[in-house]
Parts: C-alpha cells; structure tokens; sequence
C-alpha cells in the first residue's frame, strides 16, 4: 500500500462510532460565533445588539487578503457583540451571539442555482463568499487555496479522506452518507482549479468507503486511492508523498509541486455553496472517548456549545478529566463545556482521569525513535535539547518551523517528553522575533 517514512500506529478507537449515522442535533437556543474561525484575519462584524439575523446572513464580513465571511447559524436576534477568548488559542476575540427564534428561517440570498453556468472564477467567488474553509481542522481559507498564483500551476487535486485521527470518524461517515454530493463538490474543486487529475485518497481501514466512492466515481475521472493506514497519513505532505511520490519542499506549500488539497468535509461543503449558495454554518463532528456516555457523530450549527452535544451523547461518563476539540494527536485541549463548535471543529473528545494522567518529562535516553518515526525528517531529540538550552536559533536552523506538530515523536517516546509542547513554545518565540524585525 502506498504511504510515507515515518510515522506511527496509535490505537484507532473509532469502533464507537464508526457504525453509527450522522444525527442532526436540535436547534440550539443560543450560538455564540467568533469572528475568528480561519487562519488569516479575523472577520469583521456587521450587525449590532437587537438586530434581527436569518440563517445564512452575514454577520461578518472578511477584513484580508486571507479572510473569509462568517455568517449567522440560526435565525433570530443578535443578542450581543462581545470580546471573549478565543476558545483555541485564548487570545481576545470578537463574538456575535444570537438567540435563536427556534423558526431557522433560511436567508433570502440562499436558492439553488446551476453550478454549470458558472465559470472558475465564478465557482472560486461563491466559494468565497459562503465562508467555506478547510474542515479538516487546519481551517485554512479555500477560495485561497484555489487561488494560486500563475507561477506555480496545478496539475493535480487530492481529496483527503484519511482521517488518520483516533477516535474521529466525521470524514467516513459523510463519505458514506453523502458519496453523490462529495463527488459533485470535487468536481467543482476541479473545474475551478483546471485540473483533470483527481484522486481520493482513503486510509484502508475504511473499505466501506472506499467502496462506496469507487462506485461514485464512475465514469467521472476521477480516482480513489486506498493507503496505508498510518498516522498522520491524513497530513497535506504525508499525503501527497503517498499518492504522488513529490515532496514538498521546506517551508513549501502544496502548490510548489503543483498540488491542491481539500478535505472531503470541505469538498461537500463546496457543493453546498456552489449549488445552493448556503454558507458555511454547520458540519458533522465526533463527539467520543471514554468520558461519554454514548458516542454519535452529530450534525451541528457551528456556535453551538460544546454542553449541548454532550448532552446529546447522553451527558457524561462520570467526572471528565480532560476535553479536546480534534483527536488526542493534534486536537486543543479547552477549558470547559460552554466553548462553540467551530467550522474546523471536526470531533470533541472526552477523556475520563485514567486516560488523561499528566506525564512529566524524564531525561532523554537517546534511543532515536523520535527521529525514526518523524514524518518530516527532523530529528527532534537535537531540537529538544537546543530548545532547552534556549538556542533558539539553532533550533530555527534545523527546522523547527518545519514541525507539523503531528505528535509521532512524543508518542514513541519511552521517555515519555513532551516534545510537541517544547516544539510549540519554540515555534512561537520564532514568530515573535520575527514579527518584531
């Protein structure tokens, strides 16, 4: 099976949910919707306490060259326009939050329309204009992505259907539920894009996927590629690697070996905006671990908190001890229940004490796991210890900023170091000295 060096094979534990439909949660009857859900500039907001908002209504409008609109997730009033942390990054962010009517009234500019009477520019503008962004997790703005510039063509679209995560299950649900309108979403990737060359590429724990889009796609062109299953397979250059044998420089980005990758979420949220012009304001996530009492993959309004899924599932298993938002490699530990669900909120993991025990770092033995199983190429023992040292700039040298922050070389670690976190901090000291030339 096709794959890439590195890497590792943590349990799945995706048995609790990946036999289980999509459920649609019930309205909630508050959302509290930050401006910030994308990488790039936060959106500005455009209404004001007691306006009256629909579903699908702008609440605000992009501000950057990276920036996409966000748009209101239930109709009702607008209850408030607040500065809060952020729920990711506890940074100061603005909120809209609205009170829902209970009535979900759809905006008026929201009606089906022919996505064949619209050119690239056109599918990449209304793209644009529903807010659509990367649901993978990264979050990144996908009008940009279809935007490259004419020194660097595209030759070739992959649709990532990987999902290497433990626990999250969200992506092979919607490639089971929604094949149709995930192959007609990447098809209109495609023809933004020019290209002619597609593949999806499927971990092969998922042959029920596989199969299920192998039958879509027929007659389309386009290809579905089983992979390894090996994490993280799901990640842009691991997977590249995997399906194109191109490796993406340092610093690169896909675009530099003529690459475009999108996530199946994202693919069908494409579909919607192209033939409904409906803006992103709701997707499908996990809700799981061993905290919870009855796992599901839920369908949620983005705004909605994080207590109403958990209620859904059947409230807690006990006393939580830790809650994540994405999976246990690479998800964000967040304070409490009341923070939203966001357009990149692709699970909720809850984790009971035994499984959230707080390790502390020993000394390193210097195996060289960490530098075997790095899907990069780094060798993060060398980075550790130029970080602990505070050589920032050696650390710099041998390509921190290269870091995917996968988790691989801590959870092979016998030594049990936190590396990802010495990597984070080192990363952001990096970008502050940056910032300040």
């Amino acid at each position: 099976m096709l794959t890439f060096r590195g890497g590792v094979h943590p349990p799945e534990y995706k048995q609790a949910t990946e036999h289980k439909p999509v459920e649609t949660l019930p309205l909630p009857t508050r959302v509290s919707i930050p401006m910030s859900q994308h990488i790039g500039t936060p959106s500005k907001p455009v209404v004001a306490k007691g306006d009256v908002v629909r579903t699908g209504t702008l609440v605000g409008e992009p501000t950057g060259r990276v920036s996409v609109p966000t748009h209101a997730s239930v109709s009702g009033t607008v209850a408030d326009v607040v500065e809060q942390p952020h729920p990711l990054t506890a940074q100061k962010t603005v909120f809209v939050v609205i009170d829902s009517d209970g009535q979900d009234t759809p905006d008026e500019a929201i009606g089906e329309q022919d996505p064949a009477a619209l050119s690239p520019e056109q599918l990449v503008a209304a793209i644009r204009d529903a807010g659509v962004v990367g649901m993978g997790g990264a979050a990144f703005p996908t009008f940009f992505k279809l935007s490259p510039p004419r020194e660097k063509p595209i030759n070739t679209l992959l649709i990532n259907g990987c999902e290497c995560e433990p626990f999250l299950t969200a992506d092979h649900r919607v490639m089971l539920e929604q094949p149709a309108e995930l192959v007609e979403g990447t098809g209109l990737l495609a023809r933004a894009l020019g290209v002619d060359d597609v593949i999806i590429g499927i971990e092969n724990n998922k042959p029920d996927a596989i199969e299920a889009l192998a039958r879509a796609v027929a007659g389309t062109g386009i290809r579905v590629q089983g992979l390894k299953t090996k994490y993280p397979q799901g990640a842009e250059k691991q997977l590249i690697k995997a399906c194109l044998f191109r490796e993406v420089p340092s610093g690169g980005l896909p675009m530099d070996v003529g690459c475009v990758v999108q996530n199946v979420g994202t693919a069908v949220a494409v579909r919607d905006a192209v033939r409904f012009r409906r803006p992103l304001y709701e997707r499908v996530t996990t809700v799981t671990g061993p905290g919870v009492c009855d796992p599901k993959n839920l369908r949620v309004r983005v705004g909605t908190p994080v207590s109403e899924l958990i209620a859904a599932c059947g409230g807690y298993n006990g006393e939580p001890a830790k809650l994540i938002m994405g999976g246990p490699m690479m998800g964000i530990a967040v304070p409490d229940d009341t923070v939203p669900v966001l357009k990149g909120t692709s699970g909720v993991l809850v984790l009971d004490p035994a499984s959230a025990a707080e390790l502390e770092d020993c000394d390193c033995i210097r195996c060289g796991r960490c530098i075997k199983v790095c899907p990069m190429g780094l060798a993060p023992q060398r980075l550790y210890y130029h970080i602990r040292s505070r050589r920032l700039d050696d650390a710099e040298r041998e390509h921190v900023m290269g870091c995917i922050e996968c988790g691989c070389c801590a959870f092979g670690c016998p030594a049990q170091i936190r590396l990802v976190h010495h990597f984070k901090y080192a990363k952001s000291e990096v970008f502050a000295r940056r910032k300040k030339k």
